[in-house]
């Protein structure tokens, strides 16, 4: 083990005298610490698998880092091994935990266009931006711990007193389906410790040793849930980057980080400064940026992987020129250095701003993966479906319901619905077990009860199936039985039915696969079916230039990187102005710079479209902020200097000429 690590890692992975915190720079290992230590815990220090626990952000870094940890203890048995996301952890305690919570093994995991359709019927409004915005705060009440009685008490005017009342009446909604959203997952838990001290220390005996990846992306809830889990004994490490701490929009809280040697004073804290990643200038300009901002803990990055080139700064007139040169100096820079586009990232503040390369890309026919776009499962053909499970699973689950007897239609029409809505709320039960009432028979037409009530047995049979035999038996008879296929040619156009079928084709294969794998029924792959965000499609193999927004690279790292649009208003953001957003978004810049691995080159614009008129453009500070000595300028003024605009230009020429030749 110790050939191939430092000082500090091996410090990092030996230390278990009390809880640890890992500042891990960027590109410093922290990936390979996490699963050492839980390699170091298992053969060096006798502890089960089952009693460890390490917990990530993404269903992404648990699956790589249980590959990690699966080689490193190649031989040795892992059963019982916890590498999950807060969220999936949450899942496991709550379904064995249930029934203290007086909720069903079987709750439904509803996702956020569940919890829309929700919060627009109950705030009676059909603004898309006033649902989205309530339904953000009520996510951040949730992750601050605080309840609906708070929110009502803290209400400062009418809008508040009106968003706590729908806080209140939405927990309520959510209860009476038997359902969580995705803020629940962390908070009933909480709930759960705080108000069953009994259990609390059943977890904490179970889960001896807990290991936090990306700890300053921690909201207030999820800090709390480590605690109580960690208990009196305190064994954890949590590895987090101050300077990494991206997300407070979105609730993260880097007060965690400055809370933990306040709630943990014999707490130990190691650095992780060596750098494998970057050049050393690409390193320099990181460092000198983020010294812009106040400080949680000193740290420097250092690199021993030489000098490297210098980092290029190009002010381009407008967006298609951004786009054009970004691209023909990627194309140009991959024919003299022979590499791969998926060498190549294209990173930017805001989505709007990819499709301007995108069109650039497709021009020249170059390759490319557009990450944060649409994930598969929100696609609506993957929902029609997995309405069906979800119903399967949990016949409560009243969304599903609405959704899979309309889709594709089964006789059962808009009015048979609303009187079956009405009675189940005057009845406080679901619309499924509603429709079996003797009394709802007695206020509908039996035309109107058949079909209802043929879906709902039709239901049962598949349930009892889905319960017993393998997901690759079910799936399928459930979709000829549904008629799915064919519904969809009768009400799309050849090609996107085809699209949509093979979407559909691809989860049924993909849920077969994964019931095999893991010996899943059909009926406990539809509990979990609304943590999984995306599917694998194996895209790291895919040759292909990387398009992405700044948060969605965390994490990631790049040979090239071409950091676009660094202008005032879009990075920093004109809604980040103020001290504290700004130092976010530095750090975001600082994300962005240390994704790259060989190069990194920086644009932006003197002038962008605003409506119809042109507005012109700052660079951003953060360019400034860089330092000169690493960095070289072109375009702009930069290039007024340049006596001979001839030869500019005789080069472009000549870089257009190598280019078509090369194709």
């Amino acid at each position: 083990m110790s050939a191939q690590l430092n000082a500090p890692q091996r410090e990092a992975i030996r230390y278990l005298d009390g809880p640890l915190l890992v500042l891990a720079g960027a590109g410093s290992g922290k990936t390979r610490v996490i699963t050492q230590k839980i390699a170091y815990l298992i053969q060096e220090c006798g502890f089960k698998p089952s009693n460890i626990a390490a917990i990530t952000f993404t269903n992404k870094a648990a699956k790589e880092m249980q590959e990690r940890v699966g080689k490193l203890l190649e031989g040795t048995s892992t059963s019982g091994l916890t590498i999950s996301t807060f969220h999936s952890l949450g899942v496991r305690i709550l379904r064995e935990e249930a029934k203290a919570l007086g909720y069903k093994p079987k709750f439904s995991i509803f996702d956020s266009t569940d919890c829309y359709g929700i919060v627009s019927d109950l705030a009676g409004s059909v603004d898309k931006g006033t649902i989205r915005k309530l339904q953000s705060v009520i996510s951040n009440w949730k992750n601050a711990l605080v309840s609906p009685d708070m929110a009502e008490k803290q209400a400062q005017d009418d809008t508040e007193a009106l968003a706590a009342r729908a806080y209140r009446n939405y927990a309520a909604t959510l209860r009476a389906y038997q359902a969580v959203d995705f803020d629940d997952l962390i908070m009933l838990p909480v709930e759960l410790f705080e108000k069953h001290p009994e259990i609390c220390e059943k977890w904490q005996n179970r889960l001896r040793y807990i290991l936090v990846d990306e700890y300053q992306d921690t909201n207030a809830c999820q800090y709390k849930l480590l605690k109580l889990l960690s208990g009196v004994r305190a064994q954890f490490t949590a590895v987090g980057d101050d300077d990494q701490a991206i997300y407070g929009w979105r609730g993260a809280d880097i007060e965690n980080l400055r809370g933990l040697p306040r709630d943990y004073p014999n707490l130990k804290v190691v650095k992780l400064e060596q750098n494998y990643r970057s050049t050393v200038r690409i390193l320099k300009a990181a460092n000198a940026l983020i010294a812009n901002n106040e400080k949680l803990f000193e740290k420097k990055l250092w690199s021993d992987l030489g000098m490297g080139d210098t980092i290029s700064v190009t002010t381009c007139k407008e967006p298609e020129h951004e786009a054009e040169s970004v691209v023909m100096k990627l194309q140009a820079h991959k024919f003299e250095h022979r590499t791969h586009f998926r060498d190549y990232a294209i990173l930017y503040r805001s989505n709007h701003q990819a499709r301007i390369f995108e069109q650039y890309l497709r021009n020249q026919k170059v390759p490319y993966l557009l990450s944060g776009g649409q994930s598969f499962f929100d696609k609506s053909e993957i929902k029609d479906i997995t309405s069906y499970l979800r119903l399967l699973a949990n016949s409560d689950d009243d969304p599903a319901f609405i959704r899979a007897v309309t889709t594709p239609k089964r006789g059962v029409g808009g009015s048979t619905l609303e009187a079956l809505g009405t009675y189940a709320g005057e009845r406080h039960i679901s619309l499924f077990a509603a429709a079996f009432e003797e009394g709802f028979a007695h206020r509908v037409a039996s035309r109107q009860l058949e079909p209802l009530l043929e879906f709902c047995e039709f239901i049962n049979r598949f349930e009892w199936r889905a319960n017993k035999e393998p997901a690759g038996q079910v799936l399928p008879d459930l979709l000829a039985a549904i008629g799915y296929e064919a519904w969809l040619y009768d009400h799309e156009d050849p090609r996107p039915a085809e699209t949509k079928w093979g979407n559909v084709q691809e989860l049924a294969k993909w849920l077969t696969r994964k019931g095999e794998e893991d010996e899943k029924t059909l009926i406990d792959l539809a509990q979990t079916i609304a943590l999984i965000n995306l599917l694998d499609k194996g895209e790291s193999d895919y040759d292909g230039v990387q398009l992405s927004t700044l948060h969605a690279a965390k994490g990631l790292e790049y040979k090239h990187v071409f950091l676009v649009g660094i202008e005032e208003g879009l990075l920093p953001h004109r809604e980040s102005q103020d001290p504290v957003k700004l130092e976010e978004e530095r750090r975001l810049m600082y994300v962005g710079i240390t994704r790259a691995q060989r190069s990194l080159h920086v644009t932006h614009c003197e002038k962008r479209p605003q409506g119809k008129e042109w507005s012109a453009c700052e660079p951003s500070r953060f360019i400034d902020e860089m330092g000169k000595e690493d960095l070289r300028f072109s375009g702009g003024a930069a290039s007024k200097v340049e006596p001979d605009k001839a030869s500019s230009s005789a080069k472009l020429a000549a870089m257009k000429a190598l280019l078509s030749s090369a194709k």
